[in-house]
């Protein structure tokens, strides 16, 4: 069964973070940005990829002075979550930002999500006269979306749409298939079979962020999101993250603190050989980054 996991907050920061740079530039026409991060837990959206345990990310982000934006992302992720994969998520991501980036701005942009590798099979109905699962189905993990940014300053609002067939496996097979399979109380699992077989898209992502200098190298990171999952409103969750970044030594240093609210929480348990893990748990974890 799958367990739905949030797009990366790259996506989020691509219209964000890579563009001003360019928008503000006069001398360079065009800037790339590599970075690679090493973190005590694969969190995005408030949910651990990496199973709570430390992982790895490289991000390379380009930004053209006409605003044109473009971003690759490799990073680690669990195949005890992300079933029969790799082990590798991969972010592929491009779009357009205009405005001041010290006052209004905007942006658009479509990124598209990989686990190379990672599928599952699950049941997409269930015969309430035998009371047994049919039709097997494989999903796999991809996603794609359309992006769009309207922000202020450093106030940052951002919402994502889902646009392939499902959100990171979530459809009748992994939805309500992991509720029956979980669940002590099969009651909601069974509602969910008799809404019929449905995938995801049409998914909203939404997500506001507020970033503040405390001093010229300390920054407070304010976080808010909300997912609404089409035609699963049992994996719709909210998520909220208070950070500090403090760059030192060509580094960039990170302490978080995260919290989720999810409905149903065994839509975010992973099977850890003969233990099963949450992954949506209040968490605070460090990283650190570099620039080149």
């Amino acid at each position: 069964m799958p367990l739905l996991r949030p797009i990366s907050l790259a996506v989020f920061t691509l219209l964000a973070g890579i563009a001003a740079p360019a928008l503000a530039a006069e001398t360079a026409s065009f800037a790339i940005d590599t970075e690679i991060k090493v973190t005590s837990d694969q969190r995005t959206r408030g949910i651990s990829d990496s199973l709570n345990k430390p992982g790895v990310k490289l991000s390379v982000q380009a930004a053209h002075e006409t605003g044109l934006i473009a971003l690759a992302e490799f990073a680690s992720v669990s195949k005890k979550q992300f079933l029969d994969g790799d082990g590798l998520g991969v972010l592929l991501a491009g779009g357009y930002r205009f405005g001041d980036p010290e006052g209004w701005h905007f942006g658009a942009g479509i990124a598209t999500e990989l686990f190379p590798g990672a599928k599952f099979e699950a049941p997409h109905g269930f015969d309430f006269n035998t009371f047994t699962p049919t039709d097997f189905k494989t999903t796999k993990y991809d996603s794609t979306f359309a992006v769009a940014e309207i922000s202020y300053g450093a106030l940052e609002g951002r919402i994502l749409n889902v646009i392939s067939k499902t959100y990171r496996g979530a459809d009748t097979g992994g939805v309500c298939g992991t509720m029956l399979l979980l669940m002590a109380d099969p009651t909601q699992g069974l509602e969910c079979y008799s809404r019929g077989d449905h995938g995801s898209r049409g998914s909203w992502l939404f997500d506001l962020d507020y970033k503040f200098n405390l001093t010229p190298t300390t920054t407070l990171n304010l976080h808010g999101g909300y997912q609404k999952i089409a035609n699963f409103r049992e994996a719709n969750f909210s998520d909220f993250r208070v950070g500090v970044t403090h760059k030192r030594w060509g580094f960039d240093w990170n302490a978080d603190w995260v919290t989720t609210n999810t409905r149903v929480k065994e839509l975010y348990i992973a099977q850890d050989g003969d233990k099963q893990r949450a992954t949506d748990g209040n968490k605070f974890f460090v990283s650190v980054s570099r620039h080149f």
